[in-house]
């Protein structure tokens, strides 16, 4: 089944589907090719200068001086080109920038977490940037996982900065003093789930208060469900939803997807090695063997639990792997708005802030995962443990969660049938059948709108 491009006239219902915001009208468009790269500087006078708006999610201290850093860095560089860059809470930005979009006045340049893109390229939002990229961008730096995140309908439409990944963190006091193995620290070959979970099980002690593992951070809202709960589901050889995003039916009712949901829930109900409620910071305060984290927490523990010591007290191994090894991909990245009259000149910066030098700046900076081969391969630390098990998870395991432009729909419907299995005991095939339905029903009311 196909869906087609909405006419930015009428992409105000798509935008909203992901939004759930009640809002009127929609920007214009710029019908332009992208197969043209860059602007040298010397091509115009320097009257002309280019002033660019830049809208971005506020990440943390370090994050914010680091684009504060590049920002003027490419300013210095290109004296044509002006950028403004607005950065905006995390809890306000979608809304304000669907609202921009919608009154006809978006930034030139935005920041978009990853599984919100389908549904701003559906409303006519983004300019497509494949044709830059085969120019300039250097495509070939870049893991095919990592940009599949960023395309739709064949067209690429964001740039990558930065990757994250998660793993699998164990307490070694507490494996030493029942004299369990350690999980292999091998990225290429990491511990199944069968033998996670025979560990859980020796290291479980509910009248202590210990128990064995937590899958996937509990139960928590859809989004870090998507992140942390559908690896486990690939890893079961199972699916989401199908390569085009268009229906879950034949991938969340497959054998492997099911097997994956009914571990989940034995872990809690059956084998009683995962518990629904800890107390704070489980892990650092001996009340979790194992748990699956994502890198920054390595940072959280260093700085708040100074004597919980990486090496000495915790390590960290690569997820657990069942019929085959995945982990999630796909992070914020930076588009260029459809409506924009400067699309050389905002790929001119789009291009520096994702490049290489920019790039080994901003992770350098912030710590985090860089997208690009180069810069991992030139930081020692992210060739090194424990970065390097992230890394390699990343490159080589990668999967986006999948692309459609009602993600948040479909992410509300998984997250129900984890919910509804493992904490209201619903039979696993009922979950799943109604959130097939969702799915449909939410695809439906898209296509009526169109």
């Amino acid at each position: 089944m196909l869906r087609r491009n909405l006419d930015p006239k009428t992409c105000l219902t798509v935008i909203l589907a992901a939004a759930a915001v009640a809002l009127a009208g929609c920007g214009g468009d710029r019908g332009a090719e992208t197969e043209d790269a860059g602007i040298e500087e010397g091509d115009r006078a320097p009257a002309e200068r280019d002033a660019l708006t830049f809208w971005r999610n506020s990440g943390n201290n370090a994050e914010n001086a680091a684009y504060e850093q590049l920002v003027a860095r490419f300013m210095e560089k290109h004296p044509n080109i002006a950028i403004e860059m607005t950065p905006y809470p995390y809890s306000d930005y979608d809304t304000k920038l669907r609202t921009a979009i919608a009154s006809g006045e978006p930034p030139d340049i935005m920041s978009i977490d990853a599984p919100n893109m389908a549904s701003y390229v559906e409303a006519g939002a983004l300019l497509p940037l494949t044709g830059y990229f085969r120019n300039d961008g250097a495509l070939d730096d870049i893991p095919a996982s990592t940009m599949a995140a960023y395309t739709y309908k064949d067209e690429i439409y964001m740039a990558p900065m930065t990757e994250s990944s998660i793993a699998l963190f164990y307490n070694k006091r507490l494996f030493d003093a029942k004299g369990i193995p350690y999980p292999s620290g091998d990225p290429e070959s990491p511990a199944t789930w069968t033998e996670v979970l025979e560990a859980a099980r020796a290291l479980t002690d509910r009248e202590k208060g210990v128990y064995g593992i937590d899958p996937a951070q509990g139960f928590q809202n859809a989004g870090a469900t998507a992140y942390f709960k559908y690896p486990i589901v690939w890893q079961f050889g199972g699916e989401i939803m199908s390569p085009d995003g268009t229906t879950m039916r034949g991938y969340l009712d497959s054998p492997g997807t099911l097997r994956a949901i009914r571990f989940y829930a034995d872990l809690y109900n059956k084998e009683m090695v995962s518990a629904f409620e800890y107390p704070a910071d489980p892990f650092a305060n001996g009340h979790l063997a194992m748990t699956v984290e994502g890198s920054w927490s390595l940072s959280h523990y260093a700085a708040n639990f100074p004597d919980f010591k990486l090496g000495v007290d915790y390590d960290v191994a690569p997820l657990p792997m069942e019929a085959k090894q995945a982990v999630a991909n796909g992070s914020w990245a930076i588009a260029i708005s459809s409506a924009t009259d400067r699309a050389d000149a905002a790929w001119t910066f789009v291009n520096f802030l994702t490049g290489y030098e920019s790039q080994k700046t901003y992770v350098t900076i912030t710590k985090d995962i860089p997208a690009r081969y180069s810069v991992a391969k030139e930081i020692e630390e992210l060739n090194e443990y424990p970065m390097n098990i992230f890394v390699v998870q990343n490159q080589r395991y990668g999967r986006t969660r999948p692309i459609t432009p009602i993600f948040p729909q479909m992410a509300e419907a998984v997250n129900s049938v984890f919910e509804d299995v493992t904490i209201g005991g619903r039979e696993i095939e009922d979950a799943v059948n109604e959130a097939i339905r969702r799915v449909d029903e939410a695809y439906n009311v898209l296509d009526s709108q169109k």
